[in-house]
C-alpha cells in the first residue's frame, strides 16, 4: 500500500484521474471517508471538503482543512439533510444502495459523482465477497441513468492495483439545464 507523506494511503487513481473536472474551490463530500485519503488530497488542492464516516477515531484524525462529521450512514435518517448541494461526491470502497437517491439529490447542477467500489467477481479473489457488498454488472451505469446523470467515464472489470479486485468505477455529472437554443453540452477532457 502506497502512503503519502502524512502516513495516509495514496488516493485512488480513479479519483485523481477525474478530479481535474472539479471547479476551483469546489465543495466536495467524501462519503465513508475512512482515513481521509481523498479528503486530504482534495483539500490540499483547494477544495472545501466534508468527510463523513461512522468511525469517530478516523474523523478525529483528519488533517487540518477537512471538516469531518461522524455519522452512521446505514442507520437512521440521511445525516446530510439540509446541507447545500455538493459540487462533487466521492465514494470509494463503499456500497450501501439505499443511499443512492440521497447522493443524487445532494449533487449540485454541474456537480460530479466519482464512485469506485467492488463488483461481482470479487468473491473469487478476496473480500468483500457478500453479494450485498458487490455491484451487479452495469449497476453504476443504471444508477447514473436513473438519477439523470451524464456518464463521463465508466469501467467494470479486474484491477490489479492497489490489489487484485473486481471493481466498477464511474465519473458522472449532473448537467446544468440548458435553454432550448443553448449550444450542445460540453465534452469533458478525458486527460488532465
Amino acid at each position: 500500500m502506497k502512503l503519502t507523506h502524512a502516513g495516509i494511503s495514496a488516493p485512488s487513481a480513479w479519483v485523481t484521474r477525474w478530479a481535474h473536472l472539479l471547479r476551483p474551490g469546489a465543495r466536495v463530500l467524501d462519503l465513508a471517508c475512512g482515513s481521509g485519503r481523498h479528503a486530504a488530497w482534495l483539500a490540499a488542492r483547494g477544495h472545501t471538503v466534508l468527510a463523513v464516516d461512522r468511525d469517530a477515531d478516523a474523523i478525529a484524525g483528519l488533517p487540518a482543512g477537512v471538516t469531518g462529521r461522524v455519522a452512521d450512514l446505514e442507520q437512521g435518517t440521511w445525516p446530510l439533510a439540509g446541507e447545500a448541494p455538493f459540487d462533487a461526491i466521492v465514494v470509494t470502497n463503499y456500497l450501501h444502495r439505499p443511499l443512492w437517491p440521497h447522493l443524487a439529490a445532494a449533487l449540485a447542477p454541474g456537480g460530479f459523482w466519482i464512485h469506485e467500489t467492488f463488483a461481482v467477481g470479487n468473491e473469487t479473489v478476496g473480500k468483500p465477497s457478500r453479494p450485498d457488498f458487490l455491484l451487479r454488472p452495469g449497476e453504476l451505469l443504471e444508477v447514473a441513468r436513473e438519477s439523470g446523470l451524464r456518464v463521463v467515464a465508466y469501467e467494470d472489470g479486474l484491477a490489479e492495483v492497489p490489489k487484485t479486485a473486481f471493481v466498477q468505477r464511474i465519473c458522472a455529472v449532473r448537467e446544468v439545464a440548458a435553454a432550448a437554443d443553448a449550444p450542445a453540452p460540453p465534452r469533458y477532457r478525458l486527460d488532465p
